[in-house]
């Protein structure tokens, strides 16, 4: 019955009928949640009232009266039934403005959970404001991904209760552990808490070791970094399981010390002390200034602004290298709507493409122009275009406008902008200077004839190298030829003869080492190239 109410309908109608649930199912959960949190009201005061009788060693609240109700009628675990419980009581107590948008169907449970989770340990005087903040921004949050909610719920903590997310963040720290639970055949669970820091070295580390074996290794990513656990405690590379004699990597060795590249993104002030704006640990989210400055110690700085744009370095289709940088940290993650992946592994696209027969014609590398897509959207872009595909329009400031295929119009704000305001400048494009053929085709003559120039010399010697080596080979293989024949006529006696006494010596190496050259060649004498008449 299902199937036959929509095989007809068309792609707009099936994604309105989505959203439409969508809605339904938040009002739905809304009043779900209410019924329960009237409920807890109920149960808390029975047992509020009935405590005097109680002899004080086995009371039974109206939280847990509460919990054994829901979990026999919803059919879940205790464990389960207390979280919505609890759930329950904060929506009604600590978010009330929050929990009214869910109601009428504006925000979605996914994100009112987050919020929840992320908000339970601010102070209750300091609630509503954090309430009204995160309720008048809500709104523009229904195509963000699940990390750029928590990004966002944790920079308004950080501002509205400062003193809370360090106390969390405290308490987290002294819990710090690493255990090793043994589990059915033959296997282990590692799992732990560590500072954010620490493990996103841990991770790039681990990264960095399972995609240095070759092509040829038979492990998934994730067994790799498995194994590379073993590997970096035991204190050597990890192995390559090709079993090919011509591996690169097969032998095992020990490895050297490695510097890893870990991005935070702070202001300046937060750097000196004078202000307390959360920063962005890459891999991790929102961290706190104390953390901030803790890593200011002992990293290398790098004033990070909007860089300049010169025509010809817009008129290219690679961004330089500050350009580069500036984007990650401008988008932090992917633009697509509910994309999770991070900035830093993401392609840099160009919004209008680049044309690449005539630059000048449009899709300049700029600012404006660039922004983050996922190789995965990336793709979907860039091949389901057109009218019947995805369409994106880039604003100055980075805010992404996608359209989907059934006309849906999601708008995407930088996540490094939401996170700090000081990002969001508008981008100025520069004017393409006016074609000219004639003088960009000198150019062009002038830039070839500068590089061939420059490469003439190195070219030559590394001919002169090359020749020298295939020469000393032949020679050596002479040599051993002339040894072996020796050999053969004479029964391994030695020769007599006084003109070539290099015949009684062992077989020469044939294999050349990369680090063998040739003796420099005999300097040129003035006048000793002139013709003999």
């Amino acid at each position: 019955m299902i199937e036959r109410m929509f095989e007809t309908a068309s792609p707009d109608i099936l994604v309105g009928e989505i959203e439409e649930c969508q809605r339904g199912e938040a009002i739905l959960i809304s009043r779900r949640m209410t019924a329960i949190a009237t409920l807890l009201w109920h149960r808390t005061g029975e047992a509020e009232g009935t405590s005097s009788d109680d002899p004080g060693y086995a009371l039974i609240t109206g939280f847990t009266r509460t919990c054994a109700e829901v979990s026999a009628a919803m059919n879940m675990s205790v464990m389960a039934a207390n979280k919505i419980v609890g759930q329950a009581e904060a929506l009604t107590t600590r978010l009330p403005e929050v929990a009214r948008l869910l109601a009428e169907g504006k925000t979605d449970w996914h994100t009112v959970a987050l919020i929840i989770t992320r908000t339970d340990l601010v102070d209750g005087e300091l609630m509503p404001e954090l309430d009204r903040s995160i309720a008048e921004r809500i709104i523009n949050w229904q195509c963000w991904s699940r990390r750029r909610i928590i990004n966002a719920v944790d920079a308004a903590v950080q501002v509205i209760d400062p003193e809370a997310a360090k106390e969390r963040r405290a308490t987290a720290d002294n819990a710090r552990h690493i255990s090793v639970t043994a589990e059915p055949n033959g296997m282990a669970r590692v799992h732990g808490a560590m500072p954010a820091p620490a493990a996103a070295i841990v991770d790039k580390r681990l990264s960095e070791m399972a995609t240095s074996v070759c092509a040829h290794d038979t492990r998934t990513m994730d067994q790799r970094r498995a194994d590379a656990l073993l590997a970096l405690s035991e204190g050597h590379a990890l192995a390559c399981n090709c079993n090919r004699t011509d591996c690169p990597v097969r032998i095992d060795v020990s490895p050297e010390p490695s510097r890893f590249v870990i991005n935070v993104i702070a202001t300046q002030e937060t750097i000196d002390g004078c202000s307390d704006q959360p920063g962005y640990l890459e891999g991790y989210g929102v961290i706190d200034a104390d953390q901030v400055r803790q890593l200011a110690e002992s990293a290398t700085l790098r004033m990070l602004s909007e860089p300049p744009v010169t025509d010809a370095a817009a008129l290219r289709y690679q961004p330089s290298a500050a350009l580069e940088r500036w984007i990650r940290c401008r988008d932090l993650l992917c633009c697509f709507p509910g994309c999770d992946r991070s900035a830093w592994f993401a392609d840099i696209d160009h919004t209008i493409p680049f044309n690449h027969v005539r630059p000048s014609a449009g899709g300049l590398t700029i600012p404006g122009n660039n922004k983050c897509y996922c190789r995965h959207h990336h793709r979907i872009k860039t091949f389901h275009d057109g009218s019947d595909g995805w369409r994106d329009e880039q604003l100055p400031d980075g805010t992404v406008v996608l359209t989907s295929p059934t006309g849906r119009v999601y708008r995407s704000m930088p996540a490094g902008a939401e996170l700090f305001p000081q990002m969001r400048r508008p981008c100025t494009a520069p004017l393409p200077r006016r074609h000219n053929r004639r003088r960009e085709k000198s150019a062009r003559n002038a830039l070839a004839r500068r590089t061939l120039n420059a490469s003439r010399a190195p070219n030559a010697e590394t001919r002169r190298i090359n020749r020298a080596r295939r020469q000393e080979i032949d020679l050596r293989m002479w040599r051993n030829n002339m040894r072996k024949t020796l050999l053969v006529l004479k029964g391994g006696h030695p020769s007599t003869s006084p003109w070539c006494t290099w015949v009684n010596e062992p077989l020469e190496d044939v294999n050349i080492t990369a680090d063998w050259v040739p003796p420099p060649p005999p300097p040129r004498t003035p006048g000793g190239d002139k013709p003999p008449f």
